[in-house]
């Protein structure tokens, strides 16, 4: 069984036992959190598409802890002024592992 979920900006599909990295979000590693924007579900048999949403359908899922993304190269420079400068970040996104799809 799998399902296509809402997070922020990003649709995932996403299957039990599957491991995703979702926005950055302050839950300590062992809980749980619901993902209720749940577009589609699928699996055995015929597919729910839901008009926007599926009602009634939730994907729970374990926290395991917070991970940094890959670093963004952020570069300023001012043409014929001798003016550069070169920074960067590594954004924080959370790890979570799907433990649950209900319908």
């Amino acid at each position: 069984m799998y399902a296509i979920i809402s997070d922020g900006n990003h649709q995932f599909k996403v299957e039990q036992g599957q491991e995703i990295i979702v926005g950055y979000r302050d839950v300590p590693a062992g809980q749980k959190v619901k993902f209720e924007n749940v577009l589609a579900i699928g699996g055995s048999g015929d597919a729910k598409l839901g008009s926007p949403l599926v009602k009634g359908a939730v994907v729970t899922a374990e926290v395991l802890g917070p991970v940094q993304g890959e670093k963004h190269v952020i570069q300023k420079m001012r043409r014929r002024k001798n003016f550069r400068r070169k920074t960067g970040f590594r954004a924080m996104h959370t790890r979570v592992k799907i433990a649950s799809i209900t319908a």
